[in-house]
């Protein structure tokens, strides 16, 4: 057949085989009485539509931009009333079992209900003839620009497949409606340069395709200046890898998008692996230690065996991800560094297993996202044998453990003071989330008005994960500073008397 851009081709289930771009399965047209309108003929844009996502931040991006598609077609949209919408977008992740495992409920839950379903994002894009996919409508990761006439044939009672990869990816400056309107997610790139044998997202996202300079420059910009938005999250399946197919490398990039950053907002920078940074560590530096920027690096080291690395084809080894970590400790003030772990990668003795643990020690990570290894079908790794289930548990909660033993937020943060940007809601609801130039996680006391703007706090106490704190304009704030104050005065006027005390003493002592 012919390239999706042709228009849809009409074809059977049986004909949709991994090199089919589109498929679309008719069903018999529905009486009038089997629609929620009246008439007989379809309305599009009149339902609602339950939107979920697992995984990265590249497909929370993808989300959004088929949620602002949809919306601008006149489709409701939902992330919670799920019961009561008409058809569920499910965007699906494949780099964990459990993930998909969700997915697939998700989609029996829907069809015990008789909602419509179509499913999107890399698990259906990789591997769209699972048995749990069939007669599953699907949008593939190069299609998200099309979910509008998807979901419009879904719901007319046909099964659409939209898998071809023979296109660009979806422009940037499509509508938008973003899961929190004060941070812009954009994707500077898809797919990678590497072939890891235990992931399967290459599969779905494909080799390394970069955005142009200028065209991610102008979204970021709009989305500042027209959207204010005030954080920008720049996201990819690997950041630094970024231009290399276009001649060019991350800097060049980044040097552009602190140009246009204005005054009290900020930018993070997304997972970066460590081989696409090791040539550019003094600019990234740089780029950190700009004030309009987070200093934050997420590096997912996965392992610290080297020959567990080289079994992962991961392409660096222990050595070179500590230089990279140890650089940036030394020439980033306060630098927030998070990474990834795989435990029981199915080459993993028990030494190797302490060299990942020694990491951990080492550098005692703020944010560990510690993973037990699933295999992943049709990828190399799968083929391997298994490490027990009950080692691998015990593996993984061995790291968990240790990563519970120690905390960033001490003690003597309690007193300290910052200036924060405030651009999320807790999950308590209670509070905002305020983040500082090390991008640390501090919570506030919720007010009209504090979301999408910087302020001054002082730390009141400290857990594992965040510090809490109290802004110092506010009565409470005003209160802690006052006394905190009048508690500095008490401790200077008993050293100046101490000090006059010692010196008379000093003074009666020579003179007798």
């Amino acid at each position: 057949m012919g390239d999706i851009e042709d228009g849809f081709d009409v074809r059977t289930p049986a004909a949709n085989g991994p090199g089919v771009g589109v498929m679309v399965k008719r069903r018999a047209p529905k009486t009038a009485k089997d629609e929620l309108f009246e008439g007989d003929s379809f309305v599009p844009g009149t339902r609602k539509i339950y939107v979920r996502t697992w995984g990265c931040s590249h497909n929370n991006s993808d989300s959004e931009y088929m949620a602002g598609l949809l919306e601008c077609a006149g489709y409701k949209i939902t992330r919670d009333e799920k019961d009561s919408a008409d058809l569920w977008l499910l965007n699906s992740c494949t780099v964990k079992t459990p993930s998909e495992q969700q997915v697939e409920n998700n989609i029996a839950d829907a069809q015990k209900k008789g909602t419509k379903v179509v499913v999107a994002g890399c698990v259906s894009q990789a591997a769209p003839n699972e048995p749990w996919l069939k007669d599953i409508s699907i949008v593939g990761v190069k299609q998200i620009d099309r979910v509008v006439e998807v979901v419009e044939e879904t719901l007319k009672g046909n099964t659409v497949r939209l898998l071809s990869q023979k296109r660009t990816d979806a422009a940037l400056n499509l509508p938008k409606m973003r899961r929190n309107e004060l941070i812009e997610v954009l994707a500077i790139n898809s797919g990678c340069l590497n072939h890891c044998t235990y992931c399967k997202t290459k599969l779905a996202r494909g080799d390394l395709k970069s955005y142009p300079l200028e065209e991610l420059v102008e979204q970021a910009r709009t989305a500042f200046e027209v959207d204010g938005c005030r954080e920008l999250w720049l996201t990819s399946e690997d950041l630094g890898a970024w231009g290399r197919d276009i001649g060019k490398v991350l800097p060049d990039l980044l040097k552009e998008l602190v140009k246009v950053i204005p005054e009290g907002c900020m930018m993070r920078l997304g997972m970066t692996n460590p081989p696409y940074i090791l040539d550019f560590l003094q600019e990234i530096a740089d780029i950190l230690n700009h004030p309009r920027v987070y200093s934050f690096l997420h590096i997912p080291v996965q392992a610290g065996s080297d020959a567990v690395l080289n079994d992962m084809k991961r392409e660096y080894t222990n050595r070179h991800f500590c230089n990279i970590v140890d650089y940036m400790t030394e020439y980033v003030s306060d630098v927030y560094i998070a990474t990834d772990f795989i435990c029981a990668f199915p080459t993993e003795t028990a030494e190797d297993f302490e060299e990942s643990m020694e990491l951990v020690r080492k550098y005692k990570f703020p944010s560990l996202y510690i993973n037990q290894y699933y295999p992943r079908s049709g990828t190399p790794a799968a083929r391997l044998k298994r490490i027990p289930t009950d080692e691998a548990r015990r593996r993984t909660n061995e790291m968990t453990l240790l990563f519970r033993s120690y905390s960033r937020y001490g003690e003597d943060r309690i007193g300290q003071e910052y200036e924060v940007l405030v651009c999320e809601t807790a999950s308590d609801k209670i509070h905002l989330v305020g983040h500082n130039k090390s991008y640390e996680h501090i919570l506030v006391p919720n007010r009209p008005g504090l979301l999408g703007t910087t302020t001054r706090v002082r730390v009141t106490e400290v857990s594992k994960f965040h510090m809490k704190a109290v802004e110092l304009d506010s009565a409470e704030g005003r209160s802690l500073h006052t006394e905190n104050s009048q508690l500095i005065n008490r401790v200077l006027l008993v050293s100046v008397a101490l000090s006059l005390l010692y010196w008379i003493v000093v003074t009666l002592v020579r003179l007798f």
